[in-house]
């Protein structure tokens, strides 16, 4: 019986002395003459009452309910100190399991995913959700080595191991340390982020809470990679970071072309980690297509991300962009990618190049069928992008002869169209990129496709055509959106105050109520509609209204404002911006920024954002 967790549990919580007691009295009075018969046939008898005695080693916690724990459209994301706060992380972790043992019949006895990007705080996190689940009749746990797992890392585990669903510890491409951020979620049984209805229950739950459970145990060892047996029937299983993500990959790309191609000495790459949970990914696929770790920046994961802020855009993944633009001391390589800090992010350049998101989902649906397999074989049953995405996706699924689908921001709006095989490739403008082999955005998928492309339009010893190459060829053939975002971010309203940013979006969208702009000439465009986009999903008929404001114009152009529910603190204004240029008469010329600054003159002067806001310029412009 050495050993046994169950025995090691009855005996160390609520009944140490019982075993023993027994066995001495009944020795004492001869009764049995071989006291380790008893002893064993006494912790048999106790683990066959283990139901009676399981509440032995739980601890009921009071509590009260906490302001502002609703979950936004990737999770619940505050500063590090808000989380530390006594009982803010465990009041939304007890929400959450009383969420799904409401809605989830199989949730007692189930098992969940659980990792997460690294940041700072999560070590401590990590052991607090596992002795919580377990309280709540959680039965397995797997967890990534030392709490790492990417976003869509959890994503395919989920759907491998056919989990009820996975909790995600990432505040995604917002800084981290202990004055930045920290973030949780949750992902469905699918692998896709919780949709409103369930994060509807979990927010009402954080308004009633009054108390929560936690188990009194040790703490688990997630240093190395090993299974657990915890008293109780309940099992840790720590797995790796990468290596079944890393064999899904190769379910999907054809590796023994890509290891050709990646090392040719007429192709350089380099990619950009920044810090983030992708370096572990990275760092096995660099391996696995024999190449050097040279290629490879900022690999390793750090809780701070090296005082990084890992969002892979022009301003944040800077370093990346002075090498591929030639301002590093030496040559531009071919092609380079940064991903953000979870891995579901990313951002393509070239030699002197920059793609962007829109662009990318649509050149990559446009080649998919023909460099990868996994398409060439399943084929594309349909593209969807996000309302603020530019419309280049579009143009591809109108030639393919797929439907094509616009959803408001947030990755769970594409799932079920996937999970309906309505929906086989999808991205948003936010540097996120993906298909239907998980539910989430998949930053090194992205760049896998990348390097396909590459590879199939860089024939060994024919002409060959660099990144921009592709873009320009594709311009030629679609046509091309201009397309430019501003971000306002943390806006804060003054005290007792509505925030600025909320009074700016209540005032368009009374105009949008009063259809005042519709069939005014704007500059030199001509107004077709305005409208606070609804979305009607195709699948399960549910609405989603209110989504941005639309400023839609006669020859194609847009201008968009939305909120952005992805901050920790503060309000971010996101304003959008396309104009389309038919193929005849694109200019390849041309930067977006340029090109679309008539229409943010119009899109600041309809809004007023500069005088309600007080901001004469964006944070970001990408």
């Amino acid at each position: 019986m050495a050993g046994d967790p169950d025995v090691e549990y009855l005996t160390k919580n609520g009944v140490p002395d019982l075993i023993n007691d027994l066995v001495a009295t009944l020795a004492d009075k001869g009764v049995l003459e071989r006291p380790d018969s008893v002893h064993d046939f006494c912790c048999e008898w106790l683990k066959s009452k283990r139901s009676e005695v399981a509440l032995v080693d739980l601890e009921k916690v009071p509590t009260t309910p906490i302001e502002g724990q609703k979950t936004g459209t990737s999770g619940l994301r505050k500063k590090v100190a808000v989380f530390k706060q006594p009982h803010y992380l465990e009041n939304w972790v007890q929400s959450l399991f009383r969420a799904l043992a409401q809605t989830e019949p199989e949730f007692l006895g189930c098992t969940l995913v659980l990792g997460g990007d690294g940041r700072y705080w999560s070590e401590e996190a990590i052991q607090t959700i596992i002795k919580m689940a377990f309280a709540n009749g959680v039965k397995t746990l797997i967890v990534g080595q030392n709490g790492l797992l990417a976003t869509p890392a959890v994503s395919a585990l989920i759907r491998k191991e056919k989990a009820l669903g996975g909790i995600i510890m990432t505040a995604s491409h917002n800084p981290g340390g202990p004055d930045d951020d920290w973030g949780i979620k949750y992902n469905r049984r699918n692998g896709e982020p919780a949709p409103e209805n369930l994060t509807d229950i979990i927010y009402a739950e954080t308004k009633s809470i009054s108390s929560y459970v936690t188990k009194k145990m040790p703490p688990i060892d997630i240093s190395k990679l090993a299974s657990y047996n915890v008293a109780g029937g309940h099992k840790v299983h720590v797995v790796s970071s990468s290596e079944g993500y890393l064999e899904l990959m190769k379910e999907i790309f054809d590796f023994d072309k890509l290891r050709k191609f990646c090392q040719r000495a007429d192709f350089s790459f380099v990619l950009d980690c920044m810090n983030g949970v992708a370096g572990a990914a990275a760092t096995a696929l660099i391996d696995e297509l024999e190449c050097p770790k040279s290629v490879l920046m900022n690999n390793k994961p750090k809780p701070d991300f090296g005082g990084l802020h890992p969002d892979p855009n022009l301003k944040y993944a800077e370093a990346l962009v002075d090498i591929m633009y030639g301002r590093a001391g030496r040559p531009p390589p071919d092609f380079g990618a940064a991903f953000d800090g979870d891995a579901d992010r990313n951002m393509i350049l070239g030699r002197h190049f920059f793609i962007t998101p829109s662009d990318s989902v649509a050149i990559i649906a446009h080649y998919a069928q023909k460099c990868i397999p996994f398409f060439q074989a399943n084929g594309i049953q349909g593209l969807a992008r996000s309302m603020p995405t530019a419309t280049s996706l579009d143009r591809v699924a109108a030639k393919l002869g797929v439907p094509i689908y616009e959803v408001p921001t947030g990755w769970k709006f594409f799932c079920n169209l996937m999970d309906a095989d309505q929906c086989s490739i999808c991205g948003e403008e936010s540097f996120g990129t993906g298909s239907r082999h998980i539910r989430e955005k998949d930053g090194l998928w992205a760049v896998l496709a990348w390097l396909s492309i590459l590879e199939y339009c860089n024939p060994e010893g024919g002409p060959g055509k660099s990144v921009q190459d592709i873009a320009e060829d594709f311009w030629r053939e679609y046509g091309r959106s201009l397309y430019c975002r501003y971000d306002y971010e943390g806006i804060e309203a003054t005290t007792g105050q509505t925030n600025p940013a909320e009074t700016m979006m209540a005032g368009l969208n009374a105009l949008t109520v009063s259809g005042g702009l519709k069939g005014r000439t704007l500059g030199a465009y001509k107004v077709q509609e305005m409208d606070n986009f609804a979305y009607s999903d195709p699948v399960d008929g549910s609405v989603a209204a209110g989504q941005g404001i639309r400023i839609l114009f006669t020859d194609g152009s847009r201008i968009i404002f939305r909120l952005s529910g992805t901050g920790s603190s503060g309000a971010t204004i996101r304003l959008y911006m396309e104009k389309v240029q038919a193929p005849d008469v694109v200019d390849l010329s041309i930067a977006s920024p340029e090109a679309c600054k008539d229409l943010a003159k119009i899109a600041l002067e309809v809004s007023n954002l500069v005088g309600l806001t007080g901001r004469d310029e964006p944070t970001v412009i990408t």
